[in-house]
């Protein structure tokens, strides 16, 4: 291949996806079952360099320590690397992965890699086309140091066949060897295979995708639409044609297509559109994928599918999913969100039947050494070596910081040696960014958790607060590694953690977050890998004292001499904790989810349904039916519901029309919403989140005063004395947030109930990251001191590993169990296309039940006790047992009876249970 003529054509930064709206007609297709092929030829070099060619260099394979690989070198262009034609095993229109080993060497000992030791290594397509230009399209890219082997991975789609496409690597500078262990391109599908993957039922199901026979099928929501083949300098990335939509009044005018009875119900779709925007001196703007969804019954659903920030420069991908839970009499799927006045335009879309990704495999990890200090010279005893100032701070080093280690890390570690009194003064800050920092590159492992503790403290003659953070530099992105408020000149603790799950290039871990001119000093510092497993046999010890029971079983008949000695096993059906989840009005139309819900939880919460920008989205327009439906599901099953939530205090939360009230009709509809929703309901919800997050916002409080608070508060408890009122917020659990620290939730808590608000109960919502089991018991312990019960409301972990999502769940599931001051664990939904955040469903939108989803069942299962045995001689059985539902059966010679029990709280030492026969 010679140098490329023309420019990149770069469509995404990683896990580029170039997408066709329909396929060739002139593939053969066969079914088959689940298939997923390798597309390389001789993709480990096993067969030399047969099949590869070499881009005008230097190519060979070797064997060195039983590992065989290529080696390209006398590169003297970036782009010269290995190739192979990939045409003929490929088709357009369906997403491939491609997984290469790589890595990199210099070809002479002077040559020093760019970027500090480090290189680029990037997958390339080129696509060729008779007659008219190249394309290029960069699949993904990774930064490789040397001696060490990185993954390459991206995935990619083909919009259409070109005459010629061919695979390759390039990316270095001159002079660098690219390594290539293997290189694997699959396509896997259940849905039947045929040459490239191609299958019959993954048919776009948008009609006229490409405006080949101009906007027929399409029409305007609320504008016009209009193709083109050009606009200026404005042209097709793909085909010949695009659409435009103008005169938008609204930011929900957009272009539309009604795919009505092309849909199926419970089946995941996949929806591509390539999108940018025009006009009004409006350079980027939002653009969204919305469904809107109308229901047999004459209910409408907004079924949000993807948000992405679009460019008056260029085309861009706008991707995402959606599956409809129930039936539906008319499906819309539409563009929306820039401006008024600015131009929508559409060069294509493509909604299809979303593929199966494969599960993820557990991470590869070893040589972990947990517990280990990864910060070089913590204690200080070489001075300032292996740190250095970021920005034009100073360094030195101070006496007199603490001897030991700070609680959260002592909790993890144990016993550990004093540290030395030496800490580390950052001084001359002109910046808030300025401290103290440290390379850690080579001592990170990609999908580990880490660990963050330090003691920090404010120089003299400052004033006032200010956030100390751990920051971490991971390439061009910002991590945080915990932070805390300072506002003495005592020495306080950070706490936090942090893991990477992306290929990274370099990281720096540095110490910030003070004003300008505000020194402080940094002691005892300290990041290592935590073994998260380590802390279970402890949780468990302690779940056994405090939520198991001595159970007596008395026995009795008519003939009790005939009861000794028969053999009694118990096992318990089920554990009567709380565990609930999510719920929306849509998901009980799914017959799938309703069964795992039902199978798997004992409690629910609704999603939006009870919000007051729901059921009054428009002033004086009421909508309680989604509420009355979800509240009946519920009560036909017997589960009992938290009511989330009457207030909001973030003041992005309120609809317009109550941002728009003046004081006192603000006070008037907050009262209104108050006996409206608790008249209503009165009795039916054993919970109310009064006013959510209020350490987050303060729209009500900033309008009507500190009063009101407290005020919602009595109010709702007098319309409704039989619901326990909870406060509610996020990161209080994980210490990544000063707003939020247990200190000033307690202090918030203390502050509403000393004004006469009967707060009841404390909600934590749980949206966590990396959870390390220290940090979150010493947190759950703070505020157990407040004696009120504490429930996790809207649990969610997320990690693009389903293993180590597992993994994070199990460590949040134990330590609420494991606290004498939890009282039930709240999910924040569990099913794919149904959460608030990426990669934290437990099962998959087709029903699938992935690692995470097993994970839980099995931690469920722990909860469960069993026992046999025979009765003694008083016709008693004796066990410990968790609180819940039990079966009992007695076997005797010629008979087995079976027996229900529940065994419930007591305040006694042994709940006795009499069961007649």
């Amino acid at each position: 291949m010679g140098k490329k003529s023309g420019g990149w054509l770069t469509l995404l930064k990683d896990h580029t996806k170039l997408h066709r709206s329909q396929k060739s007609k002139d593939w053969n297709m066969a079914s088959s079952s689940v298939t997923s092929t390798n597309i390389i030829q001789n993709h480990d070099f096993s067969n030399g360099l047969h099949s590869w060619y070499t881009n005008s260099c230097d190519g060979v394979v070797v064997e060195k320590q039983s590992t065989r690989y290529a080696v390209i070198a006398n590169r003297k262009e970036t782009w010269q690397g290995l190739e192979q034609d990939i045409t003929t095993r490929i088709s357009p229109g369906l997403t491939y992965t491609l997984i290469a080993h790589v890595g990199v060497s210099a070809e002479h000992p002077h040559l020093h890699l760019h970027l500090h030791g480090h290189a680029d290594v990037i997958a390339t397509l080129k696509l060729e086309y008779h007659g008219s230009e190249t394309k290029y399209m960069q699949i993904t890219r990774t930064s490789v140091s040397k001696e060490r082997w990185e993954k390459l991975e991206g995935t990619f789609v083909l919009p259409e066949k070109p005459d010629r496409v061919v695979l390759y690597l390039e990316g270095p500078a001159p002079g660098v060897n690219i390594l290539i262990k293997s290189l694997v391109v699959t396509c896997a599908t259940s849905h039947g295979i045929v040459e490239g993957c191609n299958v019959v039922e993954d048919e776009n199901i948008i009609l006229n995708p490409n405006f080949e026979d101009g906007v027929n099928n399409w029409s305007g929501r609320g504008c016009t639409i209009a193709r083109h083949d050009s606009m200026g300098k404005i042209v097709p990335k793909f085909g010949k044609f695009f659409a435009s939509t103008t005169q938008r009044t609204q930011n929900w005018n957009g272009i539309q297509q009604d795919i009505s009875g092309r849909v199926k119900r419970k089946l995941a779709y996949s929806v591509i559109a390539t999108v940018r925007i025009f006009g009004n001196n409006v350079t980027s703007a939002d653009v969204r994928a919305t469904l809107w969804v109308q229901t047999p019954d004459s209910r409408e659903q907004y079924i949000g599918i993807a948000t992405a920030q679009a460019t008056d420069k260029e085309w861009m991908q706008l991707e995402g999913k959606f599956l409809l839970n129930g039936s539906a009499s008319k499906v819309v799927v539409y563009l929306e969100g820039p401006p008024p006045g600015v131009d929508i335009l559409l060069n294509g879309m493509v909604v299809k039947h979303a593929e199966k990704i494969p599960p993820s495999p557990p991470p590869y990890i070893e040589n972990v050494d947990y517990g280990v200090n990864i910060i070089t010279n913590s204690d200080l005893h070489e001075g300032t070596n292996g740190w250095f100032p970021l920005g034009n701070c100073a360094l030195g080093v101070t006496t007199g910081s603490p001897h030991v280690l700070p609680p959260t890390a002592r909790d993890t570690l144990g016993p550990h040696e004093p540290l030395s009194g030496h800490g580390i003064h950052a001084t001359n800050r002109t910046q808030t960014w300025m401290g103290p920092a440290q390379m850690i590159t080579d001592k990170i492992k990609l999908f580990v958790t880490y660990q963050v503790s330090a003691w920090v403290r404010l120089g003299h003659g400052s004033s006032g607060s200010h956030n100390v953070n751990v920051a971490l530099g991971v390439d061009n992105q910002w991590v945080n590694g915990g932070q805390v408020e300072v506002n003495d000149d005592r020495w306080h603790e950070i706490s936090g953690s942090f893991r990477i799950e992306k290929e990274f290039g370099k990281i720096m871990v540095y110490v910030q977050g003070p004003a300008p001119g505000i020194s402080f000093m940094l002691a005892g510092f300290q990041i290592f890998p935590v073994d998260r497993k380590a802390r279970f046999k402890q949780l468990k010890q302690q779940t056994d004292k405090i939520r198991k029971q001595d159970v007596t079983l008395k026995f009795s008949n008519l003939d009790e001499s005939n009861m000794q000695g028969k053999m009694v096993i118990i096992k318990q059906i089920q554990n009567s904790f709380p565990i609930g989840s999510c719920i929306s009005r849509s998901n009980i139309d799914n017959e799938d989810f309703v069964s795992f819900f039902l199978k798997h939880f004992n409690w629910a919460v609704f999603g939006n349904e009870l919000k007051w920008y729901w059921t009054e989205s428009q002033q004086g327009n009421f909508n309680y039916r989604d509420a009355d439906d979800l509240l009946e599901f519920c009560n036909r099953n017997n589960i009992p519901v938290r009511g989330h939530c009457i207030f909001w205090e973030v003041e992005d939360t309120v609809q317009n029309w109550v941002k728009n009230l003046s004081k006192s009709d603000l006070a008037i509809a907050v009262n209104n919403r108050l006996t409206g929703l608790l008249n209503r309901y009165k009795g039916k919800f054993k919970h109310y989140d009064v006013n959510n997050e209020m350490l987050h916002g303060s729209f009500y409080r900033d309008r009507l005063g500190n009063e009101i608070r407290p005020n919602m508060f009595k109010i709702a408890n007098k319309l409704d004395p039989s619901s326990v009122l909870f406060v509610n917020d996020y990161h209080v659990e994980d210490g990544c947030d000063t707003r939020s620290s247990p200190e000033k939730y307690i202090d918030q808590i203390f502050d509403l109930q000393e004004h006469g608000a009967p707060v009841g109960g404390i909600g934590v919502q749980g949206h966590i990251d990396s959870p390390v089991g220290s940090i979150v018991g010493s947190n759950l312990d703070k505020l157990g001191l407040t004696g009120l019960p504490i429930w996790f409301t809207e649990l969610d972990v997320s990690s693009v590993n389903e293993h180590v999502r597992a993994d994070d769940l199990e460590v949040m599931m134990w330590e609420a169990f494991g606290n004498p001051g939890v009282e039930g664990i709240v999910f924040w939904g569990f099913w794919e296309l149904f959460m608030s955040r990426e990669n934290s469903h437990l099962v998959n939108a087709e029903g699938e039940v992935n690692e995470a989803g097993k994970r839980f069942i099995e931690v469920k299962k722990e909860w469960l006790s069993h026992a046999h045995g025979f009765i003694d001689e008083e016709n008693e059985f004796r066990f410990r047992g968790f609180e819940g539902t039990y079966e009992v059966e007695i076997v005797g010679i010629c008979e087995k009876i079976v027996k229900t029990f529940v065994v419930e709280k007591s305040g006694s030492e042994v709940v006795v249970v009499s069961i007649g026969l």
